[in-house]
């Protein structure tokens, strides 16, 4: 079945998708977008660590190999709003070191744009969004406007926490978050119950549902949910353009043509749809030059953990946590490893599930597990590092053997962490745990390494010998064919990318709109 040609059709109905969506839309534009998963509302969630699950990606299943895998399942998400929709609201700037790393320090990969170039986009986003923090307090970010709201407030056990690092002369300040602190643009203030990655049901987060999705809706553009795409089709008269995008829905295969294409499925299966575009006659779009699916990329990350005397309410806050660290972010070529790294201090924390704390302890058996874990549900605090990885060429995603029964090839992710990135995940956690003991704590321990976040894939840059995309995300040898999201980042940085991803996804929308 062919669809009415669009002037748009997007990919993927996450942060950037459904941003790019809404601005495009409003900029008089015909927008479709294909959401692979479900649609979900507000009235839909349901704050529980259980049925958080369903917000995640599921199926297709992606593969996984490397020393540090990516953890796909648990990074994407599946359904209105993407991932983003179980987000914890963590929106920091990327440093303007980030953007200049081989240039800098010969490792890794520059972008083809500076911090300068995503500046406006980080301040007009945050407001649109509604952020709240206290930009004074964060003495290493970048040039930039005020947050629109105050911080959110600081709970027991974060206050405990920034005494370890105020002991060991470090620094801390509120932790930037998309989470109002009072009433913004319609949606009312946070109620401090730690449920952020059940997604949120009083629009207190700012996720898509909240503030693209209505906007998107009020301007025209129209979503198609359990539409998965298979892959993209080159025009037979100009191999140049994308003519159209095929996708599965209730059982049929169908086309829709537009003018512009946008694939903003998230890093991996963004890629996937490319690859699966390649034909007997062309390469897949954008494996020009075989980086297709390569710098793969995820944040070496773990939580430590520690016991305190004084009672320190851990459930109470937000998932994200309260306090942020940066003292060390722009020493990337510091002894003892390489790369930024920040610290996300006092999370709020339940006793079950995969973040819960009842299951990090398996030495604690028996008749000693109901009190220790009563004693850790009112004296426990926690923090998280966040490392950068370093974009290597045969860390990348590839399409897997297995095939679904409508055709379509899986994703497989392989990726392996650079030592000197591992050593600084060794060196920071041996740190934190100097910290947390400081702070007072009288039993410490950690959780493993995880991946936190995944990006590259497709990444931008000025050759196209080098890169998938140019700086706007158009991809190198065609007219019309985009890629959104992280999947273009060229570097990880240390922080968490949601910021970024919707600064890039601005800057796409002013240049689509401008052309």
């Amino acid at each position: 079945m062919v669809i009415e040609k669009q002037d748009v059709v997007i990919v993927g109905a996450g942060a950037a998708g459904l941003m790019l969506a809404a601005r495009l839309a409003e900029g008089g534009q015909s927008v479709t977008v294909l959401e692979a998963g479900p649609e979900r509302k507000l009235n839909d969630l349901v704050s529980s660590q259980i049925w958080a699950r369903k917000l995640k990606w599921s199926e297709p299943a992606v593969s996984e190999s490397g020393d540090h895998k990516i953890g796909h399942a648990f990074n994407a998400g599946s359904g209105t709003g993407g991932s983003a929709l179980h987000h914890y609201g963590v929106w920091l700037r990327m440093h303007e070191g980030d953007f200049s790393l081989n240039s800098n320090h010969g490792v890794g990969l520059d972008w083809p744009l500076d911090y300068a170039a995503l500046a406006p986009h980080y301040d007009r986003v945050q407001s649109e969004v509604g952020l709240s923090g206290d930009s004074v307090q964060e003495r290493w970010r970048p040039q930039g406007a005020p947050y629109p709201m105050p911080p959110l407030p600081l709970f027991t056990q974060s206050r405990l926490l920034a005494k370890g690092f105020e002991k060991t002369g470090r620094h801390t300040a509120p932790l930037p978050l998309a989470i109002n602190s009072e009433p913004y643009q319609g949606r009312q203030s946070c109620q401090y119950d730690g449920w952020c990655d059940a997604g949120c049901p009083i629009g207190a987060l700012g996720n898509p549902l909240v503030v693209w999705l209505p906007r998107a809706l009020a301007a025209g553009a129209k979503l198609e949910h359990n539409a998965r795409a298979s892959r993209v089709i080159r025009s037979a008269k100009n191999t140049q353009r994308i003519e159209s995008v095929e996708y599965l829905q209730d059982g049929e295969r169908k086309t829709i043509q537009a003018d512009r294409i946008i694939i903003a499925a998230f890093a991996v299966q963004s890629v996937r749809i490319l690859l699966s575009s390649a034909t007997q006659q062309h390469a897949a779009p954008g494996d020009h030059s075989d980086k297709l699916g390569r710098y793969l990329m995820t944040h070496p990350a773990a939580t430590i953990f520690g016991l305190f005397a004084e009672e320190t309410y851990p459930h109470q806050g937000v998932t994200a946590g309260q306090l942020l660290n940066h003292d060390d972010y722009d020493k990337k070529d510091a002894p003892g490893g390489f790369g930024s790294s920040q610290w996300m201090i006092g999370h709020a924390i339940k006793p079950h599930d995969l973040l819960g704390y009842g299951t990090n302890r398996p030495d604690i058996t028996g008749a000693a597990l109901e009190p220790w874990l009563k004693r850790a549900s009112r004296h426990l605090g926690n923090m998280t590092l966040v490392c950068e990885d370093i974009a290597l060429p045969d860390n990348r995603i590839t399409l897997s053997e297995k095939v679904g029964p409508e055709g379509i090839a899986y994703a497989h992710a392989h990726h392996d962490l650079d030592a000197t990135a591992a050593a600084r995940w060794t060196q920071r956690m041996s740190e934190g745990a100097d910290i947390i003991r400081a702070a007072g704590a009288s039993e410490v321990w950690s959780g493993p390494r995880i991946g936190q976040h995944i990006m590259g894939g497709a990444v931008m840059g000025e050759d196209p010998a080098e890169s998938v995309t140019d700086a706007f995300g158009r991809v190198h040898d065609t007219d019309n064919l985009y890629v959104a999201g992280p999947a273009l980042f060229p570097s990880s940085g240390a922080v968490n990318p949601t910021f970024t991803i919707s600064a890039l996804a601005s800057r796409q929308a002013d240049h689509l709109l401008n052309q």
